[in-house]
């Protein structure tokens, strides 16, 4: 055990300073997180914006914007992601694995936040302190912990971790091939993913 040099937050403090990371990104914003729903951002001038047009703004000044979820995002993200059609065709890429669990927002690879709070409105977006979920989590610039961290995202991000999966076959998407033995039972509605390149949500 090592001592962890790290930042813990709660609550709104905890959604504002990922939020804030996150738009103040240049190079790039990986999200991991079970949930996707179109929460709701406070913008400087007090209006409530959608998070896809944070995420229309990072694609539009470079930042390579990754969202690897467990469940197919709300209807109201999926409606307010396809009308933004430059976001299928730019850097930003969604794709799903039941088995993710972790919460995660990593930031230019070299700022992290781990916790307990969904991309949803009552986890790490604007909520009354009333309605919102008690959520805690911290945040660090810990380079093992970034490592580590990065490496689990990436073996589940380019499909390795799906080589061993048990739960291939009913995968609604998967992103690599399953195990050698049963592969020929294929999940229902198939796979429409080309590896590093965006895809249209299904509805």
């Amino acid at each position: 055990m090592r001592a962890l040099e790290a930042q813990f937050l709660e609550g709104e403090a905890l959604g504002r300073e990922v939020v804030r990371r996150m738009r103040e990104a240049r190079e790039s914003v990986w999200i991991s997180t079970a949930n996707v729903k179109a929460m709701l951002l406070e913008g400087e001038d007090g209006r409530f914006r959608p998070i896809v047009e944070l995420f229309n703004a990072l694609v539009k000044k470079g930042v390579e914007v990754r969202l690897l979820h467990a469940e197919l995002p709300s209807r109201p993200f999926r409606q307010a992601f396809d009308a933004r059609p430059a976001l299928l065709r730019s850097q930003m890429t969604l794709k799903i694995c039941p088995r993710v669990h972790f919460k995660c927002v990593r930031i230019d690879g070299a700022w992290l936040y781990l916790g307990s709070a969904n991309l949803t409105g009552a986890g790490l977006g604007a909520k009354h302190k009333d309605n919102r979920n008690f959520e805690v989590g911290f945040v660090t610039e810990d380079f093992d912990t970034l490592d580590r961290v990065t490496a689990l995202y990436e073996q589940v991000w380019s499909g390795v971790s799906c080589r061993t999966c048990r739960l291939h076959a009913l995968c609604p998407d998967p992103i690599g091939p399953g195990p050698a033995k049963g592969r020929g039972r294929k999940a229902k509605g198939g796979s429409d993913v080309v590896l590093g390149r965006t895809r249209r949500l299904r509805r």
